[in-house]
Protein backbone atom coordinates (compact mmCIF):
# COMPACT_ATOMS: atom_id res chain seq x y z
CA UNK A 1 0.00 0.00 0.00
CA UNK A 2 2.53 2.19 0.57
CA UNK A 3 4.55 1.60 -2.49
CA UNK A 4 0.70 2.30 -4.39
CA UNK A 5 0.91 5.74 -2.50
CA UNK A 6 3.94 6.77 -3.23
CA UNK A 7 2.85 5.96 -7.41
CA UNK A 8 -0.25 8.07 -7.30
CA UNK A 9 1.37 10.76 -4.89
CA UNK A 10 4.52 11.38 -7.49
CA UNK A 11 2.71 11.74 -10.36
CA UNK A 12 0.53 14.31 -9.01
CA UNK A 13 3.13 16.35 -7.62
CA UNK A 14 6.20 18.79 -9.66
CA UNK A 15 9.14 17.65 -7.21
CA UNK A 16 8.43 14.19 -7.10
CA UNK A 17 12.25 13.23 -4.71
CA UNK A 18 10.14 15.39 -1.58
CA UNK A 19 7.69 13.20 -1.59
CA UNK A 20 7.53 10.50 1.57
CA UNK A 21 5.42 8.06 3.37
CA UNK A 22 5.45 6.82 6.70
CA UNK A 23 3.89 3.63 8.22
CA UNK A 24 2.66 4.01 11.47
CA UNK A 25 0.63 0.47 12.88
CA UNK A 26 -1.90 1.72 16.18
CA UNK A 27 -4.56 -0.20 17.50
CA UNK A 28 -4.45 -2.56 14.52
CA UNK A 29 -4.80 -0.04 11.54
CA UNK A 30 -2.07 0.90 9.40
CA UNK A 31 -1.71 4.45 9.12
CA UNK A 32 -0.04 6.28 5.76
CA UNK A 33 1.13 9.27 6.44
CA UNK A 34 2.18 11.14 3.04
CA UNK A 35 4.62 14.14 3.15
CA UNK A 36 4.96 16.66 0.19
CA UNK A 37 7.12 19.56 -0.72
CA UNK A 38 5.13 22.74 0.52
CA UNK A 39 4.28 23.93 -3.28
CA UNK A 40 2.64 20.78 -4.24
CA UNK A 41 0.18 20.24 -1.12
CA UNK A 42 -2.42 21.86 -3.19
CA UNK A 43 -2.09 19.89 -6.11
CA UNK A 44 -2.28 16.56 -3.21
CA UNK A 45 -5.22 17.92 -1.92
CA UNK A 46 -6.99 19.77 -4.62
CA UNK A 47 -10.50 22.01 -4.54
CA UNK A 48 -12.77 21.15 -1.39
CA UNK A 49 -10.07 17.95 -0.58
CA UNK A 50 -11.23 16.13 -3.80
CA UNK A 51 -7.75 14.24 -5.18
CA UNK A 52 -7.34 13.58 -1.02
CA UNK A 53 -10.62 11.91 -1.20
CA UNK A 54 -10.24 9.58 -4.61
CA UNK A 55 -6.47 8.89 -3.23
CA UNK A 56 -7.74 7.70 0.21
CA UNK A 57 -10.06 5.69 -1.87
CA UNK A 58 -8.31 3.83 -4.05
CA UNK A 59 -5.88 2.91 -1.08
CA UNK A 60 -8.42 2.04 1.24
CA UNK A 61 -10.36 -0.56 -1.83
CA UNK A 62 -6.84 -2.06 -2.17
CA UNK A 63 -6.25 -2.60 1.39
CA UNK A 64 -9.79 -3.85 2.06
CA UNK A 65 -8.57 -6.96 -1.03
CA UNK A 66 -5.62 -7.63 1.42
CA UNK A 67 -7.49 -7.72 4.63
CA UNK A 68 -5.54 -4.62 5.96
CA UNK A 69 -7.34 -1.59 7.70
CA UNK A 70 -5.63 1.92 6.38
CA UNK A 71 -5.96 5.25 6.97
CA UNK A 72 -4.22 8.29 5.48
CA UNK A 73 -2.72 11.33 6.65
CA UNK A 74 -1.81 14.33 4.73
CA UNK A 75 1.34 15.70 6.66
CA UNK A 76 3.10 19.42 6.62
Amino acid sequence: MKDLLLYIARNLVSDPDAVSVTEVTREGELTLELRVAPDDMGKVIGRQGRIAKEIRTVVRSYAQRTGVKVSIDIVD
